[in-house]
């Protein structure tokens, strides 16, 4: 039916138009979620920061925008269960907007911090959202394809940020990401509502964050799949955000450019989600897809920090190894999506992405706090293994969803 449909008018089919919104929205995401990555040096010199406080105040405004993430995430996934899905994706990406363009205002830390937070807080509901809109119209079989696209789509909005950092004023690579948003939200005026949600009627078990922490195993089961997501945002919250730092403690005389471990690391990103999305389609398993990917990721790792000091251009291949084994984030978003039935869906959806984000809070403070200890790339390597083991506990007791049916409603 799916197939009949896009075949006969693919540009009025809602499957259609679902998965190119969703994968857009999602390319505007990603572009700003790495933007500040890219920014961050360049940025704070232009606003009067001293050289010697650009590191601790970059993790500072990191972590404002992911605690906007983690409060956006829970916030938009409860309007998403409650108001429908469609709420969530106009909502935040008006909000996302209008913050983004500000953010190329800015002359003081206090503001930055501020608009950061805000960015988040608007970021946190797109990908959630997008994902549980394509993953409810689409069959149970065929959905993995979707949210393929959505994620390999989505992820070259990080390429984008390179390059637009790296070419333009960094004021200017901010108002690109807002006016990108608000032309988004003309495009959206076309997708229609989930069926699914809209034959819940007004259940009023509906958006009940809270019901995820009413018994060990509700949260057991909301806490795996954080787990499993939590390596990628290790290798972007430490390893791609710090690269510079790193770099130099491995002995590199180049610091290495963010931008372009950046622009390396999302190139083999986006290569490893259409890879693993098409992989746990044919092999009809995620989980097993996801395990591969965990134990070439930790590998590729380890010889990275053995090996990634040899020249910059052997650091930068690494990067692309890296994002390359991370790729598995497109099936991550599925299961996802599928551990929970329609009335907790847009709420797991949308808060577990966020808070595999917020975990970067968590490992970039880790990772300060042991650098005295450890030195760079010892406190690096340690926190990474400790989220390596981390996500392949919680991935071992990860519920296997492929071809699950979704048309199901959690208790009360």
């Amino acid at each position: 039916m799916e197939r009949a449909a896009l075949k006969k008018d693919p540009l009025t089919s809602p499957i259609f138009w679902a998965v190119f919104v969703a994968a857009l929205g999602y390319f505007v995401d990603a572009y700003d979620i790495i933007l500040f990555t890219i920014l961050r040096t360049k940025s704070l010199q232009d606003i009067g920061v001293p050289h010697d406080q650009i590191f601790s105040t970059g993790v500072d405004l990191l972590n404002w925008q992911l605690t906007g993430l983690l409060l956006g995430g829970i916030f938009w996934g409860i309007l998403g269960d409650k108001k429908g899905r469609l709420s969530v994706l106009f909502g935040s990406i008006f909000l996302y907007s209008i913050s983004n363009i500000l953010n190329g205002f800015v002359h003081s830390v206090e503001t930055y911090r501020v608009l950061r937070f805000f960015t988040g807080l608007g970021l946190a509901g797109e990908l959630g959202g997008g994902i549980t809109l394509v993953s409810e119209i689409m069959s149970r079989t065929g959905r993995g394809w979707g949210t393929m696209i959505v994620a390999s789509t989505g992820v070259t909005g990080v390429v984008a940020a390179a390059l637009v950092g790296q070419l333009f004023p960094w004021q200017t690579a901010f108002f690109v990401g807002g006016g990108m948003g608000l032309g988004l939200l003309f495009l959206r005026l076309g997708v229609k509502e989930s069926a699914m949600f809209k034959s819940l009627g007004n259940q009023a078990h509906r958006g009940d964050f809270f019901s995820f922490f009413r018994s060990k195993k509700q949260f057991l089961k909301y806490l795996y799949p954080i787990l499993v997501g939590m390596p990628v945002w290790y290798a972007v919250g430490i390893l791609l955000t710090f690269c510079p730092e790193i770099g130099a403690a491995m002995g590199l005389t180049q610091a290495p450019n963010p931008g372009q471990a950046v622009l390396y690391a999302y190139a083999g990103l986006t290569t490893g989600d259409v890879l693993s999305g098409s992989l746990s389609q044919w092999m009809r398993s995620r989980k097993k897809v996801i395990f591969g990917a965990l134990i070439l990721s930790s590998a590729i790792i380890t010889l990275f920090f053995f090996k990634g000091g040899a020249s910059l251009p052997i650091f930068y291949g690494f990067f692309t190894a890296i994002g390359f084994s991370m790729g598995f984030w497109a099936v991550f978003l599925v299961v996802t999506a599928e551990q929970f039935g329609t009335n907790l869906r847009a709420t797991a959806t949308t808060t577990i992405p966020n808070f595999v984000r917020g975990s970067a809070i968590l490992l970039t403070t880790a990772f300060k706090w042991l650098m005295p200890a450890c030195g760079t790339v010892g406190a690096a390597a340690l926190v990474g293994l400790v989220t390596m083991g981390l996500a392949l506990w919680g991935l071992q007791n990860l519920e296997e969803t492929y071809g699950k049916n979704l048309d199901y409603t959690e208790p009360a």
